[in-house]
C-alpha cells in the first residue's frame, strides 16, 4: 500500500474496532491490538503531514454513543488517558511530568495508583446536592443520558451527604459488574439459549443500555467515582486528588480502596508489579493501573492534549499467556459465508477460565506463523476477550507434522468453497448451508436489527436442524404449541417467543434491511437505504448510481445491495417476508429513489448545524438531485455546506479552495435544480 493508502485502512480500521467497543459492546481485537493500529496511524500522520485530516480518529477523544438513548453534553470533555505497558514507558511519562512541572527528573512527583476498572465510565452530574442526570463517556464531549439506570447503580448515591457540596458538580466514576454476578448471568444466558457476554465490561455496558431500569437494578450494577468536575471558572472542591477521593467518600459515593500514594515514579511502578499478581484476588476485573499527579494545580500547569491530559497514564497489566497443545484446526461459516479457521485445543487455564478454544484469524497468518495441528502453541487473552494463537512453541517433531490447508468443501453443506479475487477469506456461497443459516438468524433476530429477544443460540440450533426454520420468514410461521414441544422450551417461553417474533412483523424498515443480512450494509447503511428509499419496492427499482448517491453508500455497498437484490432466492425471500406480514416499508409515502439529477457528478459535504433541517435531510435533498454527500473535505469536494458551528471542515474548505454555501446559498442550490 502507499501511505495513503494505508492510512486510508488505518482509519476505517481504527472507526470499525471504536463502533463495536463503544456502540455494539462487541470488541474483536484486544486494547493493545487497538492502540498499536491508532499509533501506525498517529506514526503515518506525523511522517506525511499533507494526508492529515481532522475527521482522522486520531484527533477524536473515542466512540460515537448508541443511537437508543438521548444525547447530553459533559461539563467538560472526558477525556481519554494515554498507555504506558512497561516500566520504561512509565518512566518515560515521569520525566515528561517533571519536564513539564519545570523539575529535575530525580524529584519525587506526588502521585496517587489506583486499579483501572474494567467496565463503563459514567460522568453523573448533581444539582444541590441531587443527582439529575447521568451520562456514559460517548465520544468525550457528548454521551448517551442513562440517569433513569444510573439511579440504580450502587455506589452513586441520589443525594450528597456531608458539608462542602458545591451546588453543581459532576462526579465521574466507573460502572462495573462484580465477577460473581457476571457468573450468575452468563449462567442464566446459557439456560435461556442466548450467547454468553464475553467478559463483564460488556454486560455492564450492556445492563447500562437496557431500557428497562427494573432489569438494570436486578442485574447488580456498581460504581466507583474517582473524580469531581465543577463548572469553568470555580475552584476545585479538593486542593488534591488523596483529598478529592476523601471528600468523595463523606459525600457517600463507592470509592476503590486499595489506591495509594507515593513520592516518585519508584512507588508507581512497585504498585503496579505488586497488583500485576494480586489483581485475580479482587472480586472485579481490572486491566491496569491509572497513575495521577496528586497535586490539582500541578496538573493545571501540565495541561491536556486533544485527547490525553499530561497529568495521567494508563499503565495496562501484560496479556496472560499460557502453553497448550493444539489438538486441531476447525472452520466456522458466518452469516455472510466467510470461512474462519480456529483453534481446537487441550483444556488450559488462562484468565480465570478454562480455554479450549481460540482464534487463527485466516489462512494467511496460519501458514505467516507456522502453525501445525499437533503443536504445542502459546496462546494469549488480552482484555479477556477471545483468546488467540500467538504461534507455535517449537521442538523436534513440529517440522514432521503437515501443514494445514484450508478444506476445499464446506464441512456444513458439502457445497465447494470459492475465494474471490483480491480477497483473503475464502466463502460457502450456499444460501441455504446450515452453518449461514443459523448465523443469519441469530444476527436477523439481535437488538440491533429485528429485536427478538429469546431467539437464543441453542433454540436457532434446534430449529434448523429440525428443519422447522430454512430462512428468515419462516419464523413468522411457528406456532407456540411447536415450539413448546423443543427441548428447554415450556409454554410460558414458547407464547413469550411468538409474541416477540409478532412484534417484530411492525420493525421499522432499517432493521429488516440490516437483519437480513446484505454483504458490507451496516446499521448505519441500512438507515441510510431507508431513510432515502422508504420502501424494498423503490430500492428494488434503484440502479447502482442511485444507490451510490445515498449518504454513507459508496461503490462496494451500492453493487452489493444491487447483487442481492438481483438475486432470484432473495427476491422470493423478501416476498415471503411480505406474505408473512413483515412490514416492507416505513409510514408515509416512499421518497423517489435518487438518480442521475441536475446535481449528478457532483461531491457535496455538510458540517454545523442547519436551522431549516436536520443535516439527514439536508444529504437526501442532495442525493435526491443526484448528488454525493461525503463526510470528508477533499480536492473532489464540489461545495462545502456550513451550517452554525462548522468547525475545522470550513477552514479546510477555504484552504483548498473548495466553494462554500451557506444555509440560504443551500436552500437555493436545490430549490432552484431542476426537477427539485
Amino acid at each position: 500500500m502507499t501511505p495513503a493508502q494505508r492510512i486510508a485502512w488505518l482509519r476505517a480500521e481504527v472507526e470499525r474496532h471504536n463502533h463495536l467497543y463503544y456502540v455494539e459492546n462487541r470488541p474483536e481485537i484486544t486494547d493493545a491490538e487497538f492502540d498499536a493500529l491508532l499509533s501506525e496511524l498517529a506514526a503515518l500522520e506525523d511522517a506525511h503531514p499533507a494526508l492529515r485530516s481532522p475527521e482522522s480518529p486520531t484527533e477524536r477523544v473515542g466512540g460515537r454513543a448508541a443511537p437508543s438513548f438521548e444525547m447530553a453534553t459533559h461539563l467538560q470533555p472526558m477525556l481519554s488517558l494515554d498507555n504506558a505497558y512497561d516500566e520504561q514507558e512509565l518512566r518515560a511519562f515521569h520525566e515528561r511530568a517533571c519536564r513539564g512541572l519545570g523539575l529535575p527528573d530525580d524529584t519525587g512527583v506526588a502521585y496517587i495508583a489506583e486499579l483501572k476498572i474494567d467496565g463503563v465510565s459514567l460522568a453523573v452530574t448533581y444539582e444541590a446536592g441531587r443527582l439529575v442526570r447521568g451520562v456514559t463517556r460517548g465520544d468525550g464531549v457528548q454521551g448517551e443520558d442513562v440517569t433513569a439506570n444510573v439511579r440504580v447503580v450502587a455506589g452513586l448515591p441520589g443525594r450528597l451527604r456531608g458539608r462542602h457540596v458545591p451546588s453543581r458538580l459532576e462526579i465521574r466514576g466507573e460502572v462495573y459488574l462484580p465477577r460473581t454476578t457476571f457468573s450468575r448471568m452468563n449462567e442464566e444466558r446459557d439456560a435461556a439459549g442466548l450467547a454468553p457476554f464475553a467478559n463483564p465490561r460488556n454486560a455492564a455496558a450492556g445492563a447500562l443500555r437496557t431500557l428497562d431500569t427494573a432489569e438494570v437494578r436486578r442485574r447488580g450494577l456498581q460504581a466507583f467515582t474517582y473524580q469531581v468536575v465543577v463548572p469553568e471558572g470555580e475552584p476545585p472542591p479538593a486542593p488534591t486528588h488523596r483529598d478529592t477521593l476523601a471528600l468523595l467518600q463523606d459525600w457517600g459515593c463507592a470509592v476503590e480502596p486499595h489506591w495509594a500514594r507515593g513520592e516518585g515514579v519508584n512507588a508507581v511502578v512497585e504498585f503496579c508489579r505488586e497488583w500485576q499478581d494480586r489483581r485475580r484476588t479482587l472480586p472485579f476485573e481490572t486491566d491496569g493501573v491509572v497513575v495521577k499527579v496528586d497535586d490539582l494545580a500541578a496538573r493545571a500547569t501540565l495541561g491536556a492534549t486533544a485527547k490525553f491530559p499530561r497529568w495521567a497514564v494508563a499503565f495496562k497489566f501484560p496479556a496472560e499467556q499460557a502453553t497448550t497443545r493444539l489438538v486441531r484446526i476447525d472452520v466456522n461459516v458466518g452469516r455472510t459465508g466467510a470461512v474462519t479457521p480456529f483453534a481446537v485445543l487441550e483444556p488450559v487455564r488462562l484468565g480465570g477460565t478454562t480455554i479450549q478454544m481460540a482464534t487463527l484469524h485466516n489462512e494467511q497468518e496460519i501458514a505467516r506463523r507456522d502453525i501445525r495441528e499437533g503443536d504445542l502453541v502459546r496462546i494469549e487473552k488480552g482484555g479477556d476477550i477471545i483468546p488467540k494463537v500467538l504461534g507455535p512453541v517449537l521442538d523436534a517433531d513440529h517440522d514432521g507434522r503437515p501443514r494445514w490447508r484450508m478444506p476445499t468443501v464446506c464441512p456444513f453443506c458439502q457445497s465447494g468453497l470459492v475465494k474471490p479475487a483480491q480477497e483473503a477469506i475464502w466463502r460457502c456461497e450456499n444460501v441455504s448451508c446450515p452453518a449461514r443459516i443459523r448465523r443469519g438468524l441469530l444476527h436477523f433476530a439481535s437488538r440491533r436489527a429485528m429485536n427478538i429477544e429469546g431467539l437464543g443460540e441453542s433454540l436457532v440450533e434446534q430449529l434448523v436442524a429440525t428443519g422447522l426454520v430454512r430462512d428468515y420468514a419462516d419464523l413468522y410461521g411457528l406456532s407456540a404449541d411447536v415450539l413448546a414441544r423443543l427441548e428447554r422450551m415450556g409454554k410460558k417461553s414458547a407464547a413469550n417467543l411468538i409474541a416477540e417474533i409478532d412484534r417484530s412483523r411492525q420493525a421499522e424498515l432499517w432493521r429488516l434491511l440490516h437483519g437480513i443480512g446484505i454483504r458490507h450494509v451496516g446499521e448505519g447503511g441500512a438507515r441510510a437505504l431507508a431513510t432515502t428509499f422508504r420502501s424494498i419496492e423503490a430500492l428494488q427499482r434503484a440502479s447502482v448510481e442511485a444507490l451510490e448517491a445515498v449518504p454513507d453508500v459508496g461503490p462496494v455497498v451500492a453493487r452489493s445491495v444491487r447483487a442481492f437484490l438481483d438475486e432470484a432466492r432473495n427476491e422470493r425471500l423478501l416476498e415471503k417476508l411480505g406474505q408473512a406480514g413483515v412490514r416492507l416499508d416505513d409510514p408515509g409515502e416512499p421518497a423517489a429513489a435518487p438518480g442521475p439529477g441536475p446535481l449528478s457528478g457532483r461531491t457535496y459535504v455538510i458540517t454545523g448545524t442547519l436551522e431549516s433541517m436536520t443535516r439527514d435531510e439536508a444529504a437526501a435533498a442532495l442525493g435526491r438531485l443526484g448528488a454525493k454527500v461525503s463526510g470528508a473535505v477533499s480536492r473532489h469536494t464540489s461545495g462545502l455546506v456550513a451550517g452554525r458551528d462548522p468547525g475545522t471542515k470550513l477552514a479546510k474548505a477555504r484552504a483548498a479552495g473548495v466553494p462554500v454555501l451557506d444555509e440560504a446559498a443551500f436552500l437555493t442550490l436545490i430549490m432552484k435544480a431542476p426537477g427539485s
